[in-house]
């Protein structure tokens, strides 16, 4: 099946967006941050609609500077220290997700932005995987040059606060890079599971894992391996590829939950 161009550039971004996956959900899961993640996913649809607006042909630019406005936006919420912030920003993400559809629906056109809701990775070209690239090459420098302060800032906020670490600073770069990576792989995901993407093989790698070492290694070899298995198998059965690799993803993380109990 990979003598089709289609399905080497399928390949190259599933091995180009699963381990993003597999290396931030770990943070996400620790921080408590799935609510946070699947705001920005719905973010992308409003992203979508302002470039539709504006008169973009490509709407990727619109969609990566609304999104990263909208994490830093949902970041100053969540430290603002309130007991509803959950709340708010589930409001939020929902009122944007409404206008983003309201405007696109706009005429009954929203039929040619389905593919935005389970995505459709056999689409994508190798312009759009140069972006990708870039993608994954910035999380790797900045996991590099930035982890162990994130970590330390995840153990203990206040501590780190107290060595001097500009705890705001840091946790902003987080969800900008989050933004980033969501963007630009929601058309290929899907708007509907990549959240469940993010989340699934931290999870699944948090019942496995005995330091934090393993826990990163398990979480993107999960993604990685699911990833794979997942296009293979959608190839096969004539099955969307992002709700495939969701579905092995979960079967992943029951296992290794009956496992740990």
């Amino acid at each position: 099946m990979f003598e089709y161009e289609f399905m080497r550039n399928a390949l190259a971004a599933v091995l180009l967006i699963t381990p993003l996956f597999g290396l931030m959900g770990t943070m996400i899961v620790d921080n408590r941050m799935s609510f946070f993640s699947d705001a920005l996913g719905h973010s992308a649809i409003t992203g979508i609609a302002i470039g539709v607006i504006m008169g973009m042909n490509h709407t990727t630019v619109s969609m990566v500077v609304f999104g990263i406005l909208f994490a830093l936006f949902l970041n100053w919420i969540k430290y603002r220290g309130k007991a509803g912030a959950e709340t708010i920003i589930s409001v939020f993400s929902s009122c944007g997700l409404a206008i983003g559809l309201a405007i696109l629906s706009v005429g009954g056109n929203f039929s040619k932005y389905n593919s935005l809701l389970i995505g459709d990775i056999l689409s994508i070209n190798r312009s759009e995987l140069a972006g990708l690239l870039a993608a994954f090459v910035l999380t790797v420098l900045f996991w590099l040059f930035c982890f162990n302060k994130l970590h330390f800032i995840n153990v203990n906020p206040s501590l780190a606060r107290s060595k001097g670490i500009p705890v705001r600073l840091y946790d902003n770069l987080f969800v900008i890079l989050l933004a980033i990576i969501v963007m630009l792989s929601i058309q290929w995901v899907g708007l509907l599971i990549i959240n469940a993407l993010l989340i699934l093989p931290a999870a699944a790698a948090r019942n496995l894992a005995r330091n934090m070492r393993s826990y990163h290694l398990y979480s993107v070899l999960i993604a990685v391996v699911c990833g794979i298995a997942g296009l293979i198998l959608s190839y096969y059965t004539d099955i969307a590829t992002g709700p495939m690799i969701v579905l092995l993803a979960s079967g992943v993380f029951f296992l290794t939950f009956l496992k740990r109990t």
